[in-house]
């Protein structure tokens, strides 16, 4: 089988049983399936059968040998198991039946799903969770950020929006990949902090370095979409980010969204938030751009306005 994390699939471990048993037009089918079980779940029964070198009346004899009706039955039971990475294969598919829209409508729509998904975090925030969240920012001796995919430059944002208020911050897991992030997660302990970000669709790296890091005791903190998310059994505090997206796998508004709220509210518990900001911003300074010309600041405008009111 091509990818091993899908052997425990009860359908494929029912195929491969009972392919040893089958003729060997079946066996030719069986092991096309589980050497290509996304390829066998998405393709149409002409496909499946081209594929195989077999007739569509033996693809169908093969369902059928499995229990089922016929081969459209067999897809549909295998495709649920890929339910979380064809979604928003099928949102798009859905999108682009409906009625042609001209762009600005397009954009308007999409700008209308992110408000809906606003909305939605904003009336599911939990004062419990929110502070139980700052807790463990604040109490860490060491913050790391990680994502995969798009979450991995959302976890690069959180690690530039928290560096001003905690003393070690590190991002893992986006360049140098998987295996530096295992190399880093080795170093952690109970006195460190690991925020993950796992959205639709869920990266099986992310999960499973999760897993490394419970077992450092390393607290994790998870922004995620929703309580069947894999990653909630394996954190400490979870805040969730409805994040539904019709013409893409999720949206990166909402999370970044969910992002700058949770580092506003990290500031507010922060001590001396003003001053670590302000003595970073100094040390930056010199690879700032400084305006160098047009109107006077407000205060030095002020202070050339006379008494009565004249300018010089």
């Amino acid at each position: 089988m091509s990818n091993p994390r899908l052997a425990n699939l009860p359908l494929l471990q029912q195929i491969a049983q009972r392919a040893p048993l089958m003729p060997a037009t079946q066996q030719r089918m069986a092991a096309a399936v589980l050497a290509h079980p996304f390829r066998a779940a998405t393709a149409s029964i002409d496909d499946f059968a081209g594929a195989a070198a077999v007739s569509i009346a033996s693809a169908n004899r093969f369902a059928v040998a499995l229990g089922f009706r016929g081969y459209v039955q067999f897809r549909a039971e295998l495709a649920r198991a890929f339910e979380t990475t064809l979604a928003p294969v099928e949102r798009l598919r859905s999108g682009l039946a409906q009625p042609a829209a001209d762009s600005a409508e397009a954009m308007a729509g999409s700008l209308d799903e992110d408000r809906r998904n606003l909305e939605r975090i904003r009336e599911a925030l939990m004062p419990a969770s929110c502070e139980r969240a700052v807790d463990l920012i604040l109490a860490a001796r060491r913050v790391n950020t990680m994502g995969f995919g798009a979450s991995a430059f959302l976890a690069g944002l959180l690690h530039h929006e928290l560096d001003a208020y905690c003393a070690d911050v590190v991002t893992l897991a986006q360049m140098a990949g998987p295996t530096h992030a295992a190399r880093q997660i080795f170093k952690l302990g109970p006195e460190d902090l690991l925020i993950l970000i796992v959205m639709p669709r869920y990266s099986e790296d992310a999960l499973t370095l999760a897993g490394l890091a419970r077992e450092r005791g390393c607290k994790i903190l998870a922004l995620t979409d929703q309580a069947s998310s894999p990653v909630v059994a394996l954190a400490d505090q979870v805040l969730y980010v409805p994040a539904s997206k019709q013409m893409s796998a999720t949206s990166s508004t909402a999370t970044l969204a969910c992002i700058e709220a949770l580092c506003a509210a990290v500031a507010r518990r922060t001590p001396q938030a003003v001053v670590r900001v302000q003595e970073l911003t100094r040390f930056v300074m010199p690879w700032l751009h400084l305006s160098k010309s047009g109107p006077p600041m407000p205060t030095q405008r002020a202070a050339s306005i006379g008494k009565d009111g004249s300018e010089p």
